[in-house]
């Protein structure tokens, strides 16, 4: 499905569902089309696009491909950019699922592919209907800002989930191990990873080598992004530190976990130590071996008592020892 949004920057309008084969529909250096394209099931609607706007292959190529790394590519008239925004589902076999957003940028055109409906694009779409314009008349590096601001903000929700599940999973630690807790870890881990790898790579792209940024804006522009880099570095030092703690917390858990097998291991093999000379002593004389006054029901009490006196001994050298 396509829509698409012009604003006509002489007459401060914005028109929508407009005619992309109309020859001079852009004018005016100030003019903005937005052309956004989801919910596609082939490439025929992208290739339509890619004729009237001459794309390259290679990136028609990306957008048709699920890629999990983020990347911008530069072409002669406009830039390539491969994002993901995520999609947070708790209860579900995988947490994290990334839904990418290809994006042409040039100065006069902004074009967004996705498979999926966008909270950001959506609520972007939702303005442009109401005839507003503050989007569409900063120019196409505004336009450009505001989707991965709305992006970025949906990260947030999910590292403050997160963070709840990371304290949940400490005060768990000390109670009894469990498999779900295992999984629970395994989890949070996959999520952490997952989110790292989306993530990482839009920083390098918003920030270049010597501050410079990889694509070109105007001024008016620069200071947005580089509050946009700063809050993917605050996310990415968030991820790090929780990956960090989730590492630790995993170390402390296996740790707990070793510490009570070696409890039981003892207990064991403390019960065994007792066990073993009253073991000797009755198959000893259970081999039809003559007992001491066997025929006096005093040797009975006698051998029961010994038996009783050795295990109290070993007991109280065990206690001593500190060893129970």
């Amino acid at each position: 499905m396509i829509k698409t949004y012009f604003y006509d920057a002489t007459r401060k309008l914005l028109v929508h569902d407009v005619d992309l084969t109309q020859k001079d529909l852009i004018q005016h250096e100030d003019d903005l089309l937005w052309v956004d394209l989801y919910d596609f099931e082939n490439g025929h609607e992208l290739n339509y696009l890619a004729g009237i706007f001459d794309f390259h292959y290679l990136a028609v190529e990306d957008c048709l491909q699920q890629s999990p790394r983020a990347k911008v590519d530069a072409y002669d008239k406009y830039y390539f950019f491969m994002l993901h925004a995520l999609r947070y589902k708790e209860d579900s076999d995988e947490e994290i699922m990334l839904e990418q957003l290809n994006v042409f940028l040039s100065s006069n055109y902004v074009v967004t592919v996705h498979r999926r409906t966008l909270p950001t694009l959506g609520r972007m779409a939702r303005e442009c209907l109401s005839n507003r314009t503050k989007y569409m008349e900063e120019g196409s590096d505004m336009f450009l800002y505001h989707i991965l601001d709305g992006i970025t903000d949906e990260y947030f929700p999910i590292l403050d989930r997160i963070d709840q599940r990371v304290d949940e999973l400490e005060d768990q630690l000390y109670e009894q191990a469990s498999k779900e807790i295992t999984e629970e870890f395994l989890a949070l881990k996959r999520t952490i990873l997952s989110m790292r790898r989306a993530i990482l790579p839009q920083k390098r792209m918003f920030s270049g080598l010597n501050g410079q940024f990889v694509f070109q804006i105007s001024k008016e522009s620069e200071p947005y992004y580089l509050d946009l880099v700063d809050h993917i570095e605050r996310i990415i030092d968030s991820i790090d530190g929780f990956r960090d703690l989730l590492d630790g917390a995993l170390e402390t858990y296996y740790s707990i976990i070793s510490a009570r097998t070696n409890e039981s291991i003892r207990v064991l093999a403390v019960i065994s130590f007792i066990f073993m000379p009253l073991t000797f002593v009755t198959g000893f004389f259970g081999m039809n071996v003559p007992l001491p006054e066997q025929h006096s029901p005093w040797s009975t009490v006698a051998i029961a008592a010994g038996l009783m006196g050795v295990t109290a001994w070993m007991f109280l050298v065990f206690k001593m020892k500190k060893w129970i």
